[in-house]
């Protein structure tokens, strides 16, 4: 991918500074209405009297840029701006994301409904992390390994199980301080298993080591060389400082700013030898969940990421072109994050639907309780799906006998059938498991 970096300014002479002067009064009556960078600029016509050049230097000149307490590979301070779309989505996020968030009762219900589509969206933000950064493995297979709780069968599984163990780390026992220590451990839970040299889990690299740059696996070409390693201890003390900084009116950054603002100066510095990336994701989601924005949780970032993978990697690249300018990234990721909300919103409505359809044909039956009704929807969605008593206590968080009893329960009640390998029970979802529905509430 090629990006063209912006032009240098020419020498300041009396004559340059009046040309300066004219961009910039014509800019602010003709700026674009997004955030555009040069690569954009260059190809758009120009306000009447002004080069593309010029136009560029008065739209630049305009942006009110904020110095951040954070590097860029050549020692310059990163900077940030917020013109009126970050403002907006911040809003948004805010709205959407955080407090008492009006929402469909299978989030918002604070019982095994919840739980379970939490699971769900963890098990879904960690397959397609993974795939992100090239697990082969599909959707499908994926979601039965975490499911069953069966051993990855190759590295792309591997990853995914890690990336899923890692997301559960730092949401169960990281606290809310970021320490290099804590990155290190995520780094070595999401590598555990999958790199050709062992040694490279839970570390830096070292000075005596090549380092790992961002390629274009298209072109073969350089997208980025990171920092020395040399500086890595340093920055990484940097990146934790910045998390763990009081918002005392002295400086103040959004946290949802800050939050990007980590993913992207983790994945830009590319500290380890692999799993930069699902350390950078990693580390959002965890700092925006401690913050108070509980509905990230429930999103996929990496899967709409997957989808448009030249979109974040043009992100990255907008940013190191233009002298460190964040905002391109900031903006990209927040019109992820909204587009993801929007999604979940659609997703929300189908899944209570289904439970309702689900509700509907047993009726007001009392026999069956809230996790058995889950099950009971997800397999009406996916007739021969197996189901274990282990994959059924782990995605509804109870104990292995509470998982046994609701299984069973389905079974001997003909909702499910079951198979015995060796000493272990396999459940699985009829295919005419909506008739037998029907059969059910009928006798109740």
């Amino acid at each position: 991918m090629y990006v063209a970096p912006p032009p240098e300014p020419t020498a300041v002479t009396p004559e340059a500074a009046a040309d300066y002067v004219r961009a910039v009064e014509v800019a602010r009556r003709h700026a674009p209405s997004r955030y555009l960078h040069w690569d954009s600029i260059r190809h758009r016509k120009p306000p009447e009297g002004l080069t593309n050049e010029q136009w560029w230097f008065g739209i630049r000149l305009l942006r009110q840029r904020r110095a951040l307490p954070l590097a860029g590979v050549r020692g310059e301070a990163l900077t940030c701006s917020t013109p009126d779309e970050v403002q907006r989505i911040l809003h948004f996020v805010d709205q959407r994301c955080a407090g008492e968030v009006a929402m469909d009762e299978v989030v918002t219900d604070a019982g095994q409904a919840r739980q379970r589509y939490l699971v769900h969206s963890l098990e879904e933000e960690a397959i397609r992390s993974s795939q992100l950064e090239g697990a082969a493995t599909s959707r499908q297979v994926a979601k039965e390994l975490l499911r069953t709780g069966r051993e990855p069968r190759d590295r792309g599984e591997r990853m995914i199980l890690n990336n899923y163990r890692a997301l559960m780390f730092m949401r169960d026992e990281a606290g809310e301080r970021l320490t290099p220590e804590l990155v290190l451990a995520l780094q070595r839970i999401l590598t555990e298993g999958t790199l050709d040299d062992p040694d490279g889990a839970g570390r830096l690299q070292r000075p005596d080591e090549e380092r790992v740059v961002v390629v274009d696996v298209d072109r073969g070409a350089v997208l980025h060389v990171p920092p020395p390693a040399v500086e890595l201890p340093q920055r990484l003390q940097a990146l934790c400082d910045f998390a763990n900084e009081s918002d005392d009116g002295k400086r103040f950054t959004h946290p949802v700013v800050r939050a990007i603002l980590l993913h992207f100066c983790l994945a830009y510095d590319h500290p380890f030898v692999d799993g930069n990336g699902r350390t950078a994701r990693a580390l959002f989601y965890w700092y925006m969940r401690t913050r108070g924005y509980w509905l990230v949780e429930y999103l996929s970032i990496s899967r709409i990421l997957r989808n448009a993978p030249r979109d974040y990697t043009r992100a990255f690249l907008y940013t190191e072109t233009d002298a460190g300018d964040t905002t391109y990234f900031l903006l990209h990721q927040l019109q992820v994050i909204e587009r993801a909300v929007h999604e979940l919103h659609a997703y929300l409505r189908r899944k209570v639907q289904q439970v309702r359809d689900v509700e509907s044909l047993i009726a007001a039956d009392s026999r069956l309780n809230t996790r058995q009704l889950a099950l009971l929807s997800d397999a009406l969605r996916h007739p021969g799906r197996d189901y274990t008593f282990g994959g059924h206590a782990r995605e509804h968080r109870v104990t292995h006998e509470t998982a046994r009893t609701d299984l069973t329960q389905l079974f001997y009640r003909g909702l499910l059938e079951r198979t015995r390998y060796g000493r272990r029970y396999r459940f699985t979802a009829p295919r005419d498991l909506e008739q037998r529905l029907r059969t059910f509430g009928a006798a109740a």
